[in-house]
């Protein structure tokens, strides 16, 4: 459901075909939640069935015909819907909290490579999501909507440099 109540809350900025969508995905919400082109286009066919979105075919002269997604007004309320229930809750998986739990029955050198290659990863990715902050000034946000979306970069910025930190100290003090 979270899925489909995030496609909701991207065809309120405009509507889009299905490629837009995933476009979209990787380029604004990927810090938070990500999605294949195939959960994509089998979410957006499940909201046109529930109402929530309507397709239009729009003719193009060199290319194929775009499916362009619209919202409609029973998605934006069951889009304000979900966005009024309160913060949503929810269990994260972390595969690689899992081999650090059992990290134990490995030598240390090999525990020292795996934080290694999570750190770099780590970076990586905080590197990414400072480049997508570059030029945001959340102070100077035009709008709530601008403001809340650089929030959500900065939550995975904080988020991403914490891990840093956290690997920091475990290599520094593991046995």
């Amino acid at each position: 459901m979270v899925l489909a109540r995030l496609i909701l809350g991207l065809l309120c900025l405009s509507p889009m075909t299905g490629y837009e969508l995933k476009k979209h995905f990787d380029s604004s919400i990927n810090h938070f939640w990500n999605a294949d082109k195939a959960q994509i286009y089998r979410t957006l066919a499940q909201l046109v069935d529930q109402g929530y979105a309507t397709v239009r075919t729009v003719e193009q002269s060199n290319y194929p015909d775009r499916q362009e997604h619209h919202i409609t007004s029973a998605g934006r309320q069951a889009l304000v819907a979900w966005l009024s229930q309160g913060p949503a809750s929810g269990t994260e998986r972390d595969p690689f909290m899992g081999q650090v739990f059992f990290a134990a029955e490995l030598g240390k050198e090999q525990i020292q490579q795996l934080l290694t290659e999570r750190r770099n990863a780590t970076q990586r990715v905080l590197d990414d999501y400072l480049s997508q902050r570059e030029g945001i000034d959340m102070r100077a946000a035009a709008d709530r909507r601008s403001f809340l979306m650089a929030a959500t970069l900065d939550h995975a910025i904080r988020q991403q440099a914490a891990e840093l930190d956290w690997l920091d100290a475990v290599m520094e003090y593991l046995p």
